[in-house]
């Protein structure tokens, strides 16, 4: 393998000069250049990532944890899988800045995050990333950091940096969409109340009725739904009957998740109701693989996950940058609606 010093014999100039033409760092002038390039062609010369990280005192690296390698699609359930898609944001950021990430994977098990945090550190990477599955609180402690760190898709009570889903925004904006589309009665089937996002969008809801001097009715919001393969029949059943039993049932069905809302399709259909000829269903994930396949495709408000990812790898850039002021709190990132054809539209009903 060609050196520096190769390079240097082959034009004929000193070690000195090479690096000169290499890093930019002082003048060269045009002929010497030109000659140092031709003798890196020849000998197919690479500098050395650990001298150029010596004489910089940057690695080029970026570090960050996930389980998104671990969780194959088959255990993503209905959700798909989120942090994969942030995670393929933030490397296309990444690398469009000329460095380099490195992934590694929890393994599914929660606790190695502070040892993979601690061998990052050592290979002296310039920022840290975790990204979590799911909007949620993070207790682990981790060890103490020599570099900016950035959470994306959590949070913790350190205030450290977050980037996170606008929840309340993302129901709002659903919500109000089928508000100003005719519908007054929506119901709601929300996910577990220990979920950050269920009382994010609880407001969500709440406010986009508000914001059309309405009142929302407390009965059209039956909680605690649990979320993926944890979400019940039996459970589910019932909340259905429950907003179906009302003296003033739901003309349409606002879903925690769009695994809940296609098992809703189900559920609806034995009851010998069509959608949305007898009753209207959203959803909430766009979640293509269920939302676009479902017969009629699923109207619902999109996660950014992608989007997400985009925000943390800008965020860690410039906090490495050193010119990104400290944040008041979470940045939060909304999500566009996708209105389809599971929602008709009921606009001669008055406020």
């Amino acid at each position: 393998m060609a050196t520096i010093y190769d390079v240097a014999k082959l034009a004929g100039v000193s070690p000195k000069t090479v690096s000169r033409v290499l890093n930019g760092d002082a003048p060269v002038n045009a002929k010497t250049r030109t000659k140092v390039l031709e003798a890196i062609e020849t000998l197919g010369y690479f500098p050395s990532q650990a001298a150029r990280m010596m004489r910089s005192n940057r690695s080029g690296l970026i570090g960050l944890i996930t389980g998104a390698i671990t969780r194959s699609p088959e255990t993503a359930e209905g959700t798909g899988l989120p942090d994969l898609f942030i995670v393929q944001a933030i490397q296309r950021v990444i690398a469009a800045q000329g460095k380099i990430l490195m992934i590694a994977d929890t393994g599914g098990l929660y606790d190695t995050i502070p040892t993979l945090a601690r061998t990052f550190m050592q290979h002296r990477v310039e920022g840290l990333i975790y990204v979590a599955d799911y909007h949620r609180e993070i207790e682990q402690d981790l060890p103490e950091l020599t570099c900016p760190f950035v959470l994306v898709n959590c949070f913790d009570r350190h205030g450290t940096e977050a980037i996170l889903p606008d929840d309340r925004a993302c129901q709002e904006v659903l919500v109000r969409a089928l508000l100003e589309s005719g519908h007054r009665r929506i119901g709601f089937l929300t996910l577990s109340p220990d979920m950050p996002a269920t009382a994010l969008r609880n407001r969500g809801y709440a406010d986009a009725h508000r914001a059309l001097g309405l009142a929302p009715d407390p009965d059209l919001v039956v909680g605690g739904m649990a979320r993926g393969r944890d979400l019940a029949s039996d459970e589910l059943t019932a909340g259905l009957d429950r907003l179906l039993s009302l003296a003033e049932p739901p003309t349409v069905i606002c879903c925690g998740n769009d695994e809940m809302a296609m098992r809703i399709y189900g559920l609806l259909r034995s009851r010998g109701l069509r959608v949305p000829e007898d009753i209207s269903v959203a959803g909430f994930d766009n979640y293509r693989a269920i939302a676009e396949t479902l017969f009629p495709p699923l109207t619902t408000v999109e996660l950014p996950y992608r989007q997400m990812g985009e925000a943390a790898a800008a965020t860690l850039l410039r906090m490495i940058g050193g010119d990104a002021p400290a944040p008041a709190g979470p940045i939060l990132v909304p999500g566009p609606l996708a209105w389809r054809s599971s929602v008709t539209a009921l606009t001669h009903v008055s406020p």
